[in-house]
């Protein structure tokens, strides 16, 4: 996550959020006023046309580029403005993850429903993607939007069984302490056409399960790519190249490492299957293309 965000001042609440328009709205029993302290269910909700609902969001929002002009920022990852988030009135608020139990039970205390979501793979994305369509009214929408998912997976998986070859690759979502590839992460990087090095430290439940406390694990498994995402700090592949013992690496030897922008790969909803898939394959394709060595 990007520290710098979790200071940004956020804008004044807009009227139209203050006002009592989305109280009267015939929701069915369904959430009208919706605190989203993670990126991923904005982007879904807008995708689903279901932005009217939301009344806040995470500080670290960038998907779409307009939530953070219409939405005010309530919350970073791990601490929240919870005055601020009541003064909205919540009917619903959606986090994701034991990172964010300390604001769940603050909010809950506080009276409002809070949904904490904690899938880790692909599938589990997809299941998201439909829940949280059917929670607020938009299960046919989320249905045909999570088919679509699956469709560019699919496209992906087969383009990159068409590559001559598969990379080892080591993925790196922070670099003090070296923390390797969540269960999402590693499984778009095989869908991509590649082979995380470390697949049993993806399947574990928690990151203090995923750090590689002994830098030269990833020398001995000879990473061909190195990729870099350092949930929203900017990835140095210099100061990688430069540690202890890697020089042999092939990924340093060859100049194969790359960063994928944390807000593309480390989100667990639509922009990891989209944008943050993408951006894995061309990386593998390109290696491939180069033949490898």
């Amino acid at each position: 996550m990007n520290a710098a965000a979790a200071t940004t001042p956020t804008p004044p609440v807009p009227e139209t959020e203050t006002s009592h328009a989305l109280d009267c709205l015939d929701t069915g029993g369904r959430p009208g006023r919706i605190v989203c302290l993670t990126e991923e269910p904005t982007e879904l909700l807008y995708a689903l046309g279901e932005e009217r609902r939301i009344v806040g969001i995470s500080g670290f929002t960038v998907r779409p580029p307009r939530a953070r002009q219409e939405k005010p920022r309530v919350s970073a990852f791990t601490s929240a403005k919870v005055d601020r988030i009541l003064a909205l009135r919540p009917d619903l608020a959606i986090g994701f993850s034991d990172m964010q139990a300390d604001i769940a039970q603050a909010l809950v205390k506080a009276g409002v429903e809070v949904w904490i979501a904690n899938h880790r793979s692909v599938a589990g994305i997809l299941g998201y993607v439909r829940r949280l369509g059917a929670l607020v009214g938009a299960a046919q929408r989320a249905e045909a939007y999570a088919a679509a998912l699956e469709a560019r997976v699919r496209a992906v998986r087969e383009a990159a069984a068409r590559l001559p070859r598969r990379p080892r690759v080591y993925f790196e979502e922070w670099d003090a302490p070296q923390i390797s590839a969540i269960r999402w992460v590693s499984e778009l990087i095989g869908i991509a056409g590649g082979d995380d090095i470390f697949p049993e430290r993806a399947a574990a439940p928690l990151g203090r399960d995923r750090i590689v406390a002994d830098p030269l694990e990833v020398v001995a498994r000879r990473p061909d790519i190195i990729i870099g995402s350092w949930c929203g700090k900017k990835f140095r592949p210099e100061a990688v190249a430069a540690r202890p013992g890697w020089q042999d690496v092939p990924a340093v030897r060859d100049g194969e490492l790359h960063e994928v922008k944390s807000p593309l790969i480390l989100q667990p909803g639509p922009a990891a299957l989209t944008d943050g898939l993408d951006a894995l394959h061309a990386i593998v394709a390109r290696w491939a293309a180069r033949g490898g060595r």
